[in-house]
């Protein structure tokens, strides 16, 4: 697949802050891009169980609020907020951990919509390890399935299981493992520490040993 990296990579707006939740420590992962279609069909593309799979994962489940959802081979959860077509928030359950993501749509100029999806996860080892790229590279690849749904809507969707292994998918992977440990600095994590969670995060996706 003919993809420009670079330009994929300085698409999207990263940003990392610390907080609390339920009274522990967390941290929320933040990105953001924006797409030549309207809020509208952004949201049906983000909400609609026939298009999800088309830039994401098959989904099932009962897809309205309350009600719960699971990714094939992934996620599942409880869907806890639904403010067409602008708030969609829900559980992300996996592994016996729970953690919330919260996606926004707004428009972004004329003939543009944004979306900003946020993913608040527990402080735990696993973040010690791999920092904000943990979710953040596998959320980049979503938002990049989501831009080629919708400007080649009548090619084929990215491979997950392959995409890693072609020249455009391991730099792709490489530049947002990167580009995440860099957000971590800037939101004050000691920079030997965070480049060094983010070559393991590269090391995981790519499947070739950290640098």
């Amino acid at each position: 697949m003919d993809l420009n990296v670079d330009s994929h990579l300085a698409a999207v707006e990263r940003s990392v802050s610390s907080l609390e939740r339920d009274g522990q420590p967390a941290r929320a992962v933040t990105l953001a891009r924006t797409y030549a279609t309207t809020v509208e069909d952004l949201w049906d593309a983000v909400t609609n169980a026939d298009r999800i799979p088309r830039w994401f994962l098959p989904v099932s489940g009962d897809l309205e609020l309350g009600g719960s959802y699971k990714f094939e081979g992934n996620a599942g959860g409880t869907i806890t907020h639904c403010e067409p077509p602008s708030l969609l928030g829900l559980t992300w359950e996996f592994g016996g951990d729970v953690s919330w993501v919260e996606v926004r749509l707004a428009q972004d100029g004329v003939g543009r919509a944004r979306l900003a999806l946020t993913h608040t996860a527990l402080l735990s080892d696993h973040w010690s390890e791999f920092g904000p790229g943990a979710v953040g590279v596998g959320w980049e690849m979503g938002l990049l399935g989501m831009e080629l749904h919708l400007t080649r809507p009548g090619e084929p969707k990215i491979d997950a299981q392959t995409f890693h292994l072609t020249p455009e998918g391991k730099a792709l992977h490489i530049g947002s493992s990167e580009a995440w440990g860099e957000a971590a600095i800037a939101a004050g994590t000691d920079a030997e520490t965070a480049r060094a969670a983010a070559g393991r995060t590269t090391a995981f996706y790519t499947g070739e040993p950290p640098a």
